[in-house]
């Protein structure tokens, strides 16, 4: 079919919008250095575009920390990045000391996140990152759904010249959420409403990728359910989501590719007391084996079926479950 200047060309994946939009703000910031843990391949655009200042290091994942962290004190703006469970576990020691004690204007870019590399096997699974970094202070952690969001992220990361972590997936590519997200300028909102129910009693938080994906599925499906959308999960960003979420809702279900422990829904509980927060998120359990990226979240307990229950038990006792797909 050939494309008309109606349709919408398809979106990009969170890795693929990353590169695009870093290449094109390099054009014009000649700061702007790109490093890579062996994950360009041929035909990265950066390295296309921006030869001089594309840097492939290799599997040296902290080495590369190291580097970006020279060339943050030089006066560069460092965008690094590596398979999540490298980045977050592997490099966590450099992360540590440049994105938190140093506090070095590096952000890393973190693809295959959560359970997304599950045909890579369970060794490039990556259920704790959201823990380590939350765990940081000062470091400035985001988790897009869709390529606006993406590429909102990274040009406030260059705006913002303070150390970023981004999480994304593999090649899942979504549409975001709407927004005022057109303008170059235009920054995200601490909470993204896709939905706000009069009167419901029960919302859903959704955090990455994935956990979007669910909440907007079960949203579809549960009426009178409300639908909250976070992009940034660092605790200076949750604390304000957390009291405008608490504004309109008492009860909430949290929906995240991360394991329960350190991840968004404990940290929302903590922020509000008073509130019902509940959460749809990885079991204690390790996947035996790698496999389709949906089936391996579900082995874990994170699937529609969960997001149903989730909702059904938060919900009061004369408003019973109603889901209608």
């Amino acid at each position: 079919m050939t494309a008309t200047a109606q349709e919408a060309p398809a979106p990009l994946s969170g890795r693929d919008a990353y590169r695009a939009e870093l290449t094109r703000l390099a054009a014009e910031d000649t700061a702007i250095v790109c490093l890579e843990a062996d994950l360009g391949g041929k035909g990265h655009p950066f390295q296309t575009a921006h030869p001089d200042r594309f840097f492939n290091l290799g599997i040296a994942e902290g080495a590369m920390v190291d580097m970006a962290t020279g060339l943050a004190a030089a006066g560069y703006k460092p965008f690094v990045s590596t398979f999540a469970p490298f980045a977050a576990l592997r490099a966590a020691e450099s992360l540590k000391l440049t994105l938190g004690y140093l506090g070095a204007g590096v952000t890393v870019v973190a693809p295959y996140a959560g359970v997304s590399g599950a045909w890579f096997g369970t060794t490039h699974h990556c259920l704790e990152d959201l823990a380590v970094l939350r765990s940081v202070p000062g470091v400035t952690i985001a988790a897009p759904y869709g390529e606006a969001e993406m590429r909102a992220v990274v040009r406030a990361a260059v705006r913002s010249g303070k150390p970023h972590y981004i999480r994304t997936g593999r090649n899942a590519a979504y549409a975001s959420l709407s927004w005022d997200g057109g303008r170059d300028g235009a920054e995200l909102p601490p909470v993204l409403w896709e939905s706000r129910s009069a009167g419901g009693d029960v919302c859903l938080v959704s955090v990455g990728e994935e956990g979007t994906r669910l909440a907007l599925a079960a949203r579809q499906a549960l009426p009178g359910v409300s639908h909250a959308h976070l992009v940034y999960v660092d605790h200076e960003h949750l604390a304000r989501s957390a009291a405008e979420l608490a504004s309109y809702h008492r009860k909430f279900v949290v929906v995240e590719e991360h394991r329960a422990q350190g991840g968004v829904a404990e940290a929302l509980a903590l922020l509000l007391p008073a509130h019902e927060v509940t959460g749809v998120a990885a079991d204690r359990s390790w996947p035996a084996r790698g496999g389709d990226h949906e089936e391996v979240m579900a082995s874990l307990g994170i699937d529609l079926p969960a997001v149903f229950g989730a909702v059904h038990r938060a919900r009061t006792p004369d408003r019973p479950l109603a889901a209608t797909a």
